[in-house]
């Protein structure tokens, strides 16, 4: 650590690698303003930290993974599925912790995220996507 207590990130041209924020599984990118205490950063936005994961967040990473492994090898799932076995009536407000679920999963190594049959960066992505076991 350096003498001004920042961390590997004080010295010059060293910044700690990106880390997931456990609410959403986006990639949280190291700023300046986080240099005293990045080891204990762990939300990308207030938003994230005020919501943290919660039952029904849970719910739609076992769902995901519950839905993967009643189909074959390889095949997808849109995250809308796994949002209208946990909520058939709510399931459009359920549909980005859905995809915050298959970030989740993307970051333990579970699942991958694709969009056209190629897999893409769950932080980054827009659009349509659709989740898959890993090792396809």
């Amino acid at each position: 650590m350096s003498s001004c207590g920042c961390g590997a990130a004080g010295r010059a041209g060293m910044t700690p690698p990106p880390k997931p924020c456990v609410a959403c599984g986006r990639t949280i990118t190291w700023r300046a303003a986080w240099a005293a205490n990045w080891d204990e950063v762990r939300y990308c936005s207030d938003r994230c930290r005020r919501r943290k994961v919660r039952p029904v967040d849970t719910a739609l990473e076992t769902t995901i993974m519950t839905l993967l492994g009643a189909r074959a090898r390889g095949a997808t799932i849109c995250p809308s599925e796994a949002a209208r076995v946990v909520d058939p009536e709510g399931w459009r407000e359920l549909m980005e912790p859905a995809r915050a679920a298959a970030r989740r999963l993307v970051v333990a190594g579970s699942v991958e995220i694709t969009q056209g049959g190629r897999v893409v960066d769950p932080s980054t992505c827009k659009g349509p996507i659709r989740i898959r076991r890993t090792g396809v």
